[in-house]
């Protein structure tokens, strides 16, 4: 069994930021997995959450992270919110309105308790496959349940500069938007539960 400070010294060796390791040690994982699973809230795998989601693993969660480049002030995006524990290490990074969409009513429900005290997370129960226009545009977006190709067209919910990360299939992307011009980058290798419609 692992322990917070192990998982800690783990996302260090793996040269993740030190503002995303900060947030990591601030958030309590074990508040967002099922009682079952308590005692595993530190290990570095993904965790079933009900309903065929899960929790991601946490060195995969902070790679995702520091690809994004999260600022204080930043206005955020996550589809696929899950348990919320994603929602809550962006906020404690970017102290701003930070916004969750999910499908899966409980899930949504659970991580509206779950988050109930924090007033710059606002989770939403719908399909996030459009986005969320109503509360664009965004500065970080984060897709945490895979999609079959790009997500190209939350791009014209995205400011200037602003960053998309998404999974897709077994790889992680990276979208800048910068003077009207995409770069792209690619990072293979990882595994998601896929995006439900």
């Amino acid at each position: 069994m692992m322990y917070k400070k192990e998982l800690i010294e783990l996302l260090k060796e793996k040269r993740i930021s030190e503002q995303i390791v900060r947030a990591f040690k601030k958030i309590k994982r074990e508040a967002f997995v099922p009682a079952q699973y308590k005692q595993y809230a530190y290990e570095d795998c993904a965790i079933p959450i009900g309903l065929g989601a899960t929790i991601s693993q946490p060195s995969t969660i902070a790679f995702m992270l520091d690809l994004l480049e999260l600022k204080r002030g930043q206005k955020a995006l996550e589809i696929g919110s899950g348990s919320g524990y994603v929602l809550a290490l962006i906020e404690k990074i970017t102290k701003f309105k930070t916004y969750g969409v999910e499908i899966i009513k409980e899930l949504a429900k659970i991580s509206q308790r779950t988050l109930k005290n924090n007033k710059n997370i606002t989770i939403i129960n719908k399909s996030g496959e459009g986005g969320l226009p109503v509360h664009a545009p965004y500065d970080r977006i984060l897709t945490s349940a895979s999609a079959d190709k790009i997500p190209i067209h939350l791009l014209s919910q995205l400011k200037e500069n602003g960053i998309i990360v998404a999974s897709v299939q077994y790889s992680i992307i990276k979208l800048k938007k910068n003077k009207g011009k995409i770069t792209k980058e690619e990072f293979p290798g990882f595994a998601f539960v896929p995006m439900r419609k």
